[in-house]
């Protein structure tokens, strides 16, 4: 990626996040990370809905690397990952929140390598 590419990709995405985040409540975006660091939290549907994350995340980052992937298709991660940390303040689940942050940023660099 270019200088150009990965400024845009990550300019848009702090734009995004703090639009999102600051409707959500930045008060309750950072409790609902804290909840990553309570004995509470580590429920089993939470522990697998991480490992999950995890999972995603070692399939999607090869596609990547090896460049085998639908570009057109990281709009709609874009936009679902963006709304879907809007809905996570009634949830509250820090992984959703977290994994959706860093898919709309991905979902940027993806798409500013094609826009420039």
């Amino acid at each position: 990626m270019t200088t150009n590419q990965i400024l845009l990709a990550v300019g848009v995405w702090l734009v995004l996040m703090v639009i999102s985040y600051s409707h959500s409540g930045w008060r309750n975006m950072r409790d609902c990370y804290m909840m990553l660091f309570t004995k509470e939290y580590w429920t089993s549907y939470n522990t697998v809905e991480f490992v999950s994350w995890l999972a995603k995340a070692i399939i999607i980052i090869p596609g990547l690397i090896f460049g085998i992937q639908i570009w057109e298709l990281y709009y709609l991660t874009l936009l679902t990952s963006v709304t879907l940390i809007w809905a996570s303040r009634k949830k509250a689940l820090p992984t959703l929140v977290g994994f959706n942050t860093m898919w709309a940023w991905l979902s940027l660099m993806v798409l500013a390598q094609h826009w420039i």
